[in-house]
């Protein structure tokens, strides 16, 4: 399934120690790049964190951010019953030996273990991180492979294009050469000392075969079949397809260099057209 590098995807899970929210976005890059803003309570999740984002994406620059939010009042202080029940219990033992004893409500409160803030769990909390962490991965690459269809389809159109551009410029060669040897003809013709005839046969022949661009029109059907077999396989193809584009190139100057007619000319350039048009949608592939 082609994938593209341009993607967002974000989620929320609420835990007893507050809302766990993430969001993971990514842009075009030539390899993994990824940056992570992590809750204090999750730095330790960040090598774990890179590691499944690794198994899942080949290419991009990404971004993750998992913050953790309090709920309202969860931020409060608490009463330890415990250490209530030991004081009142310890008062009740020494009032008979005090009588005179009296203690205040803030004093209390002061005394080490009264209030205390709310505990989290770090284990339970981090594998809710990770839980959220695989659903909006899930999210993710379900968006990129979304994106990544309309991607192939507009490489697809284009792959298209450059086969039928290939067949017309075969189909034309005969009358092409047949046109070029009838111009050389004509032109020794008007020679004022006539040319041996085997002589000019032969360097007809070699004039026409340095025009002959079979090969490259061959090349180039092999290219279209690959590209077309590249753009099926489920798993990271951007960088092979960059290189296949790179071979279309290659044949379609050597076409164009090759022309001596307006009409495979004019294919020559419209075969860059496509193929340029072609690696702007495989710049977006990961």
């Amino acid at each position: 399934m082609i994938r593209s590098m341009t993607a967002f995807a974000s989620g929320e899970r609420a835990t007893p120690w507050g809302t766990l929210g993430c969001e993971l976005r990514s842009v075009n890059h030539r390899f993994l790049e990824l940056g992570v803003r992590l809750a204090d309570e999750l730095r330790v999740l960040e090598p774990a964190l890179r590691e499944r984002i690794a198994a899942r994406v080949g290419r991009g620059k990404l971004d993750l951010t998992l913050r953790l939010r309090l709920p309202e009042g969860g931020d409060a202080l608490q009463l330890n019953p415990t250490r209530l029940r030991e004081l009142s219990e310890l008062a009740i033992d020494l009032s008979a030996r005090f009588p005179a004893l009296r203690t205040e409500f803030t004093e209390l409160l002061q005394f080490p273990g009264v209030l205390q803030a709310p505990a989290a769990d770090p284990a339970a909390l981090q594998a809710e991180a990770l839980l959220l962490l695989d659903s909006v991965l899930d999210e993710f690459v379900a968006s990129r492979e979304r994106e990544g269809g309309k991607l192939a389809a507009a490489i697809g159109e284009r792959v298209d294009g450059i086969e039928r551009i290939a067949a017309d410029v075969r189909t034309m060669m005969p009358a092409i050469r047949a046109g070029q040897r009838t111009k050389l003809e004509t032109r020794l013709a008007d020679l004022a000392q006539p040319a041996d005839n085997g002589r000019l046969e032969q360097e007809l022949v070699l004039w026409l075969q340095k025009l002959d661009v079979e090969e490259e029109l061959d090349r180039l059907e092999s290219h279209v079949a690959e590209a077309r077999r590249v753009l099926k396989l489920r798993e990271a193809v951007g960088r092979r397809l960059d290189f296949l584009l790179q071979e279309f190139n290659r044949e379609a100057n050597t076409l164009g260099s090759k022309s001596v007619d307006a009409r495979s000319s004019a294919a020559a350039v419209e075969l860059k057209v496509l193929i340029d048009q072609a690696r702007e949608q495989i710049q977006n592939i990961e």
